[in-house]
């Protein structure tokens, strides 16, 4: 059986969308200012900022406040039937981003039981980077008493044939649009058709096909490996934490109860890793209020590093200026997991604080302050993803991200979880 379901999805009815809409709250973890615009436009307007919480409140005093607050939220929108319910749907959506280019995708539910984040996992779904476990328990205390999910995962499929998602868009109709608004700060626009029965069939075969054992070995030249169907693109800590709840809830029920319980599935988007609208982007690092000058010789001491290009490339940017070095004698396989072991290393016995950046201007502005360090990456090839993923296991934490933070998903459906 294939992991990935129609859902009871909900959506909103007499609101205003663009308000509505918001954010993967992983974004601008470093820059309240956006999250102050937000609250700005949103005003007392429904909106899923009122549902989320942005990690940058996440070691705030108030954090359970907050928590307390959106749980509160949640029933608030349900008794006032704020929602359309579609049941046993799937959503084919159109994101334009700030660029144009369209990535489309599909919103239906994924079964928890064939999803694991353990290393060496041979799960149908996994995770493509290593999980951080302390990074559950604050995410699963907005999950365990919360009514609804709403997802800002993407999970990606290896279609390199453009037939499962692509070919919705001649399976549909306006009549079948469910939403269709532009997104604030400068999200592009977003447009979602409710999949009928025949195109949802389609979909379903499409992943029977990629799912096929004897079609994966071949593809990927492997033997006796499992097959992966969904490798995780956005959102690896938030399945993670929705798995983690359900695992939980299951130590307090029969089988037969957790089975049927709501919370076994997870709201997801699947995206087409060879979408023309997907883009691998590098996630830097900024480590603030640091010894610089120490944590730079401890680099060195670390690696045998040179300014030769011989070795594994990344940019070091401090409030000296910005240079290219290169780790001759690496610890991983790509530049980001080589850094990140030191950096392990380094912060667990120095003071600094890590934050993973998306974008090169904000890294080296970031970077370049007295008391901070940048280092910047090279983007991964996305179309290594998958067979790394089979061969090696999860990628180093925060090694790429699909594209810009405006580009990430935003908040728009939900789905009952209790």
């Amino acid at each position: 059986m294939i992991p990935f379901k129609r859902a009871n999805i909900l959506i909103p009815k007499n609101v205003d969308m663009t308000k509505w809409s918001v954010v993967a709250c992983d974004q601008y973890t470093s820059e309240p200012e956006y999250w102050e615009r937000v609250e700005n436009i949103v005003g007392d307007s429904p909106s899923t900022l009122r549902l989320t919480l942005p990690e940058i409140f996440l070691e705030e005093a108030d954090v359970n406040e907050r928590i307390n607050k959106i749980n509160a939220t949640m029933e608030e929108y349900l008794s006032k039937d704020l929602f359309t319910e579609l049941n046993d749907s799937m959503i084919y959506l159109e994101r334009t981003q700030s660029d144009g280019r369209i990535r489309e995708g599909i919103i239906g539910m994924v079964d928890l039981e064939d999803y694991s984040y353990e290393k060496g996992s041979q799960t149908l779904i996994r995770a493509t980077e290593k999980t951080v476990i302390e990074r559950i328990p604050p995410r699963l205390k907005v999950r365990e008493n919360a009514k609804l999910e709403l997802p800002h995962i993407m999970i990606l499929i290896d279609d390199t044939e453009c037939n499962i998602i692509e070919s919705l868009k001649n399976k549909v109709s306006d009549s079948e649009i469910v939403y269709d608004f532009d997104l604030m700060e400068n999200g592009g626009h977003i447009k979602g058709y409710k999949l009928n029965n025949e195109a949802m069939n389609s979909v379903e075969e499409g992943l029977e096909k990629l799912a096929n054992k004897e079609l994966f070995e071949s593809k990927y030249g492997v033997k006796d490996k499992g097959v992966l169907l969904f490798a995780m693109g956005d959102g690896n800590h938030s399945l993670a934490t929705a798995k983690a709840n359900y695992e939980n809830l299951k130590q307090t029920m029969s089988e037969s109860e957790y089975l049927n319980h709501p919370s076994r599935y997870a709201l997801v988007e699947l995206v087409n890793l060879h979408s023309t609208a997907l883009e691998f982007e590098a996630i830097h690092r900024v480590i603030f209020d640091t010894d610089v000058e120490n944590l730079v010789n401890e680099l060195y001491k670390y690696y045998n590093i040179n300014e030769e290009g011989n070795g594994q490339e990344f940019e070091l940017v401090t409030s000296n200026g910005s240079k290219k070095l290169y780790i001759e004698n690496p610890k991983s396989n790509i530049a980001v997991g080589s850094i990140q072991m030191f950096l392990d290393d380094y912060l667990s016995n120095n003071k600094g604080k890590i934050d993973y950046i998306h974008g090169d201007d904000t890294t080296r502005e970031m970077g370049s302050k007295e008391g901070n360090v940048g280092i910047l990456f090279k983007a991964m090839s996305k179309s290594d993803l998958f067979k790394t993923v089979i061969l090696d296991g999860a990628l180093p934490r925060k090694t790429f991200s699909m594209g810009h933070s405006y580009d990430k998903r935003f908040y728009l459906e939900a789905r009952k979880i209790k």
